[in-house]
């Protein structure tokens, strides 16, 4: 399995518009985040996890080093507008044919709602072909590949994660119910938020995060989703467990 950070920002993205903090002046390209997205490769398929208002410029700098040509799912943690904001741009993918676009139903509802063009019966024929396929917290396959959900409460909003093989990606929670822990066993990599230290109504804190890292026990893990408030990569990593990174655009990893 390869997978590809295309985006690892929160909903702001870094630089936020505006600030001059340490962060967002910062000269380092790892901390320039782009709305959070993650693209799965694993047997020959390539799944998109998360589809932001970025994902036009994050396609484009991936397309450099891996020039594919089709998406095979597309899988939604929820509705906020940094995690579906690009969904028209799924154009580009659905010349072909119709792509799946899997999400629970309040989300799939909310999608319908703010792209209604999409989904009209004589719709204009240059807008993104893709079906929106409701999922339940039970697993489904896309293309031969078993896709777990795993419920996260994004504070008082219930979401999804994802385990995908020995896989998670695990974004925005606050919590997880205590009963989804058994689905995050014996993982090789898990993906998951820290916003930033100072407490949040519907994020985890770094501290939160590395204490969710310790219970899980991954053999790596990549934080995703920090604030300009997060600190400086160069800063923060080496403060980090031996098997914590902080994930940044563009990174690749392999296992």
């Amino acid at each position: 399995m390869k997978i590809r950070f295309l985006g690892t920002g929160t909903s702001t993205g870094i630089p936020e518009i505006g600030c001059r903090c340490d962060v967002c002046m910062s000269t380092d390209p790892r901390d320039k985040r782009l709305r959070t997205s993650l693209l799965v490769e694993t047997e020959g398929k390539h799944l998109l996890l998360d589809c932001g208002p970025d994902f036009r410029q994050q396609m484009l700098d991936a397309l450099k080093s891996d020039p594919f040509d089709k998406l095979d799912g597309v899988l939604l943690t929820h509705e906020h507008y940094d995690h579906v904001g690009g969904l028209d741009d799924l154009r580009a993918f659905t010349k072909a044919g119709e792509l799946n676009v899997y999400a629970e139903d309040y989300v799939a509802e909310a999608i319908r709602t703010r792209i209604p063009y999409v989904f009209r019966t004589n719709k204009y024929p240059a807008v993104a072909n893709i079906n929106m396929v409701t999922i339940e917290n039970k697993p489904f396959t896309v293309g031969g590949i078993e896709i777990i959900p795993v419920r996260l409460m994004h504070g008082n909003l219930p979401i999804f994660g994802y385990r995908i093989g020995n896989m998670a990606y695990l974004t925005d929670l606050k919590t997880i119910p205590e009963e989804e822990y058994d689905k995050l066993h014996n993982l090789d990599v898990l993906v998951m938020n820290a916003l930033h230290e100072k407490e949040h109504f519907s994020h985890q804190t770094t501290t939160s995060a590395l204490a969710n890292i310790e219970r899980i026990q991954p053999k790596r893990a990549y934080l995703i989703h920090p604030s300009h408030r997060f600190g400086r990569y160069a800063e923060v990593q080496p403060k980090m467990p031996t098997n914590v990174f902080v994930a940044y655009d563009g990174l690749e990893i392999e296992f």
